[in-house]
């Protein structure tokens, strides 16, 4: 339980924006020259490797918990993130301050107070907000090639062994053991992660290709910008800035849409059909 005397966890901001996959990607799905040049962004691209761990009945996910374990090329490690999220009510408005506090408030009433090792962060979206609260930690990969990720009952093994003790006893003592029996993962789904630096700010643009659904197998790109602050009004007037000049010069590279990876991955993955 939360000491009575710990505060809020501050957050940091980050920003997150969709771009249109057919007019940014080439057929192999690499960044057009024009994205590239727009963004004074190299070619070269780090690849990495994903997937979420979750039971059948995705009881986790229902919970509000997402579980996912990333393997990064050149790395060493698997690395392991354990979040909790919050919606934030009224995301797309300049003056959510409140809204944002309400949900550290709630987050703090279950445990995630200053006294954490989680860590607070608000996801910026072009109209919606979530809090994320997450705890991240890294594993040896135990020498496997490339982007390799481990299997489900191996997966499950790492995050049981690693998970803080909130996770843990989430809703009862050994409560992440129980919903981890018998689990399934939810991917693996390869992207790949260009950056530069635009208005001052590090900049991502990742491709993610996620299936298209349980029984389709075929693969559709989706394509995310984003960039990280401390402050809210940098995060708001930056994600202003960057929609602009997603459309700005003839530009149709803006995708007016907001959605999680997380959600459509464990929508799409888990016990598939093709």
């Amino acid at each position: 339980m939360a000491s009575i005397m710990a505060s809020n966890l501050v957050p940091n901001y980050e920003v997150k924006v969709l771009l249109e996959p057919s007019e940014v990607l080439e057929a192999n799905n690499n960044l057009k020259d024009a994205v590239l040049s727009a963004f004074s962004m190299p070619s070269s691209t780090k690849k990495m490797n994903i997937q979420f761990v979750d039971n059948t009945k995705q009881d986790l996910y229902t919970n509000g918990w997402s579980l996912r374990i990333r393997k990064t090329e050149g790395e060493d490690k698997f690395e392991l993130t354990y979040k909790k999220r919050y919606e934030i009510s009224d995301g797309g408005s300049s003056t959510t301050r409140g809204n944002i506090d309400a949900a550290l408030e709630m987050a703090r009433q279950e445990g995630f107070d200053s006294t954490t090792t989680f860590e607070a962060q608000v996801e910026v979206g072009y109209r919606k907000q979530t809090l994320s609260i997450s705890y991240d930690t890294e594993v040896s990969d135990m020498g496997s090639v490339g982007t390799y990720l481990p299997l489900a009952e191996d997966s499950s093994k790492l995050l049981v062994d690693k998970a803080p003790k909130e996770f843990t006893n989430w809703l009862a003592d050994n409560w992440s053991t129980n919903q981890l029996a018998g689990s399934v993962v939810y991917g693996p789904v390869l992207a790949k992660r260009s950056k530069s630096t635009w208005n001052q700010l590090k900049l991502f643009i990742e491709v993610w290709l996620i299936r298209k659904s349980k029984t389709d197998a075929s693969l559709e790109p989706i394509v995310e910008a984003s960039f990280k602050t401390a402050d809210i009004k940098k995060a708001m007037e930056g994600r202003d800035k960057l929609v602009e000049f997603l459309q700005n010069r003839d530009r149709s590279w803006f995708l007016a849409e907001d959605f999680l990876k997380t959600k459509l991955i464990i929508e799409r993955y888990g016990e598939t059909t093709a």
